[in-house]
């Protein structure tokens, strides 16, 4: 097998026959030697090469780890890729002519040699330690982070100092003689994910939303190829998982930088899992290539300040600055002006809308391009959750600008709806393993779920009990989505293999969630929507479920039982000469649970059951042109051919004393009792009305408030007498305004014809009579208006940490307060940041930030609706250092520890 991969003085050779045959695009050097005397190879590609370091660049490092094949085979495709696509293909040609590419294939040539004729598992170089051991961990050797280990054994020793290896030091001189590197892109196996860099203070960064997009568009390109699903997974305190990795190195110089760890195995079946993987990632490398430009001198500024400015239901209202510190929104009188501005630079912008997180933006989701510094989004669906991004594109050479750090909403609920987030308790989570049956108990509130199987812990399953006994017993489920945190798939090491799933179990076969057996024997009800296949494991991108027609009627049979109780299974067996195929979540608990915010949930949107009633008409008049006839009711056309009005009113008091109802269903229905004269086609129409007077000139002037339902046809009469106007729901909005203001409802039936009509009249059924009008009316009691904002907000520095507090609402109806974090701006939706607190209290910390960065705070009070208030703000800064400490990795159970320790 392993003959078929290229060794190091193979791709040496590659490389020097390209820039034989391509001097103008090819330039390749020696950067560095290694330990053993081998030549560290920089590759450069670029059109008219000679000025290649004029351009901004993208920088391709592979093969730090000996074992990683992969970064050395993608090196050399992506190059043969490149030359065999130049000048045919315009994407590569823009790309070549834009950008540059730096390509180190591999950046451990000692250890790959090693590996690939001694032992393959070899992961660091070759350094003689002087105590018997070899090697020093590369990606471990950078200067950022950097930790001193002794433990020469290790396979992730780092090395007596920060670029003590001539490998690294090698790398780093490069790096800082070529400023206009933009993009670090380091490849490895294994995985399927990106991890981005961060700066180990755990909170957004002003690049951080181009680092997801650029990674969720490489994602997008490999999803093409082979519908493989990569993730993307920054890391969450308050693990600090590498130290002087070179990602980090990256980043810290301003270089946009990620990991991209490739495949399922390190060295796997060449000609299927390799290619495959080669092939996927070129797509990937060609569109970051082309986009490095976007993040150099040459690009328009980023917007600033991207927020919203109105949330509804349906619809939200977003805003931005410029990004020019000369050119600023709130300085326009108006659009045309605000347009004017925007073009001062010869840019517009790009708007991107998503229902997910970390998602590409690509045209399939490009929902607006505009001039100005305002956008309305229309037609969204109510109580949902919408990500929105943002960059500028200088209109003449279509350079893009960063991205505006990403804006995060929940959409309002509608008049009839309610909602609610519901976590599970630590005891009410956690996995079951066939193997582990002393410890079962103990993975309860404990860090992880893990979920499928391996030799260690055998079959594993999932477990998630979720209290659903605070809904009301009569409510009706109009949307509910199940969301879980994968948070790592490195043992899921067997391509194309098991599915993972989610089903409904019933509480009352189950005495015991911790008990395995009990677990993998239950039969499922139902299971939820579509199993995931193994290609479709993604890392740290939010996997949801949201339930069908089915499931939420499931869900309202659960409320009875107060339980809802969820099984997490993969596949239960592994085929021969495998360990793993495992899965693992996060549960937010525990000391390496990622908090609230990683916490599975299930989210509800329901409405109840409505109340309803049946109101008799309370009068009704006919009005003609020279009569007024009470207690009767006609309409139609007289004798002249005038208009014969019909009138109804209702009395709205026997509905709910509360001021705050929602109207869910309502219709007007009449019955005639005589048709006379109606040989010609006619139509009749109902209307709301408001009328000082019955006379016949107030009625026929009368101002129209709104039409109930559709007209009704002469022939429609004539086969049913019987018929409803059902009230749309603009119509239904003034029901609701009539009741709060204690007024009458007054309907005007109304007659309309083509061609002049006389003697033509409807004769309906009134008040003395058994079917006389009715108002049907359906209803819920439901808050409308929010609370008031909490008061006297505040922000200090305690024991390390940021302290808040403020005053809540005095009010019956007060249900908690809800408490948001960002980096960038004024939080003014509660769901556009990070989530610190929600409850009763007046005070939370925020453990999870870093209080040496200033930020922006929001508290919001909320109902049972819940509305939320419009948000107390703050900002939080401070000149006093405050040490951040990253706790030390440790791992929960043997197979991760031997993962961590690169074994």
């Amino acid at each position: 097998m392993k003959k078929q991969y290229l060794s190091y003085q193979d791709t040496i050779d590659f490389l020097a026959q390209a820039m034989e045959k391509h001097p103008n695009l090819i330039r390749l050097e020696s950067i560095g030697e290694t330990h053993e005397g081998r030549p560290i190879m920089m590759v450069t590609v670029s059109q008219d090469v000679a000025y290649a370091d004029l351009k901004p660049a993208l920088l391709y490092t592979g093969t730090i780890h000996a074992r990683e094949w992969i970064g050395i085979e993608l090196a050399v495709n992506f190059v043969q890729y490149l030359l065999d696509n130049y000048p045919s293909n315009p994407d590569v040609v823009e790309a070549l002519t834009r950008n540059t590419l730096y390509m180190v294939p591999c950046l451990n040539p000692d250890g790959f040699e090693y590996s690939r004729q001694h032992f393959s598992f070899w992961r660091k170089n070759r350094r003689d330690n002087g105590d018997g051991t070899f090697g020093v961990d590369l990606n471990r050797n950078f200067g950022i982070n950097f930790k001193r280990s002794t433990n020469t054994q290790s396979n992730i020793y780092g090395g007596q100092a920060a670029f003590s290896e001539p490998e690294t030091s090698a790398i780093k001189g490069f790096v800082e003689s070529h400023s206009n590197i933009q993009i670090a892109l380091d490849y490895h196996s294994q995985g399927n994910v990106f991890f981005p860099a961060h700066k180990f203070n755990h909170e957004a960064e002003i690049e951080g939303t181009d680092l997801n997009i650029m990674c969720a568009n490489m994602a997008n390109e490999i999803y093409k190829v082979t519908k493989r699903q990569y993730g993307i997974h920054r890391g969450k305190p308050p693990a600090n998982l590498i130290h002087g990795s070179g990602r980090e190195y990256y980043y810290d110089r301003g270089i946009l930088s990620s990991v991209v760890e490739v495949g399922s195995r390190n060295i796997p079946d060449y000609l299927i899992n390799m290619s495959q993987s080669v092939d996927e990632n070129i797509p990937a490398l060609l569109y970051a290539l082309g986009t490095a430009i976007n993040y150099s001198d040459l690009a328009p500024k980023r917007p600033e300040n991207f927020t919203t400015k109105e949330v509804l239901a349906n619809q939200v209202e977003l805003t931005w600055d410029d990004g020019n510190s000369d050119v600023r929104c709130d300085d326009c009188k108006d659009n045309q002006t605000d347009e004017v501005q925007s073009d001062q630079d010869g840019c517009y912008y790009q708007i991107y809308r998503s229902e997910s997180p970390k998602y590409q933006c690509t045209r399939e989701n490009l929902i607006a391009i505009t001039s100005q510094h305002s956008y309305i989004d229309k037609q969204l669906k109510s109580g949902h959750r919408y990500f929105y991004n943002l960059r500028k594109v200088n209109r003449l050479n279509r350079i893009k600008s960063p991205f505006a750090p990403e804006v995060k909403i929940k959409t309002c609920l509608e008049k009839d709806e309610f909602a609610f987030t519901l976590f599970p308790n630590p005891e009410q989570i956690g996995y079951v393993g066939e193997l582990t049956a002393s410890q079962n108990r103990e993975h309860f509130g404990n860090n992880s779920l893990f979920i499928g199987v391996n030799k260690t812990k055998g079959a594993c399953y999932g477990v998630i009990d979720f209290n659903i006994d605070r809904l009301p017993d009569d409510a009706i489920i109009k949307d509910a989505v199940f969301s879980l945190y994968p948070m790592n798939r490195v043992g899921a090491k067997i391509e194309n293999y098991g599915e993972w799933s989610v089903s409904i179990l019933n509480p009352e076969d189950i005495s015991d969630i911790t008990d395995f057996a009990q677990i993998q024997s239950a039969t499922a009800i139902q299971t939820l929507g579509d199993a995931i296949d193994s290609d479709q494991l993604t890392q740290g991108i939010w996997k949801t479920w949201r339930f069908s027609a089915l499931e939420k009627r499931l869900v309202e049979e659960q409320l009875e039982k107060g339980r809802l109780l969820l099984r997490l299974q993969g596949p239960d067996s592994l085929p021969l000469c495998n360990d793993s195929q495992m899965m693992q979540f996060d549960i937010g608990y525990g000391r390496f649970g990622g908090g609230i915010h990683y916490r599975p949930n299930l989210d509800l949107i329901y409405t109840r059951k409505p109340y309803q009633v049946a109101l008799s008409a309370t009068d009704c008049h006919t009005i003609e042109r020279e009569a007024h006839y009470p207690a009767e009711l006609r309409s139609g056309f007289d004798y002249q051919g005038e208009t014969v009005f019909g009138q109804v009113g209702f009395s709205l008091s026997c509905i709910s004393n509360s001021v705050d109802i929602a109207i869910t269903q309502a219709y007007f229905e009449i019955e005639s009792g005589s048709l006379v004269g109606l040989d010609q086609h006619m139509r009749f129409t109902v209307e709301m009305a408001e009328l000082d007077s019955l006379d016949y000139y107030s009625v026929k002037h009368r101002e129209k408030i709104e039409f109930i339902g559709y007209e009704v046809s002469s022939e429609d009469l004539a086969k049913s007498p019987r018929q409803r106007f059902m009230f749309d729901s603009s119509a239904r909005q003034y029901l609701e305004q009539l009741h709060a203001e204690g007024k009458h409802v007054t309907l005007i039936i109304r007659a309309t014809s083509a061609s002049r009509q006389k003697e033509a009249i409807v004769d309906w059924y009134g008040l003395e009579d058994e079917h006389r009008p009715q108002l049907m009316i359906d209803y819920i009691e439901r808050r409308h208006q929010a609370l008031e904002s909490p008061q006297n907000l505040e922000a200090q520095l305690q024991d390390g940490a940021v302290k808040l507090t403020w005053d809540n609402p005095e009010h019956n109806d007060f249900v908690g307060a809800y408490v948001v974090r960002n980096s960038f701006h004024p939080p003014r939706s509660p769901f556009d940041g990070v989530k610190l607190y929600a409850g009763k209290d007046s005070y939370t910390f925020d453990r999870f930030g870093n209080a040496n960065i200033p930020k922006y705070y929001s508290v919001f009070s909320y109902d049972n609706v819940p509305n939320y208030s419009i948000p107390a703000m703050i900002k939080f800064s401070t000149d006093e250092v405050t040490p951040i400490i990253c706790d030390e990795f440790e791992p929960q159970d043997e197979a991760e520890k031997r993962y961590r320790d690169g074994e």
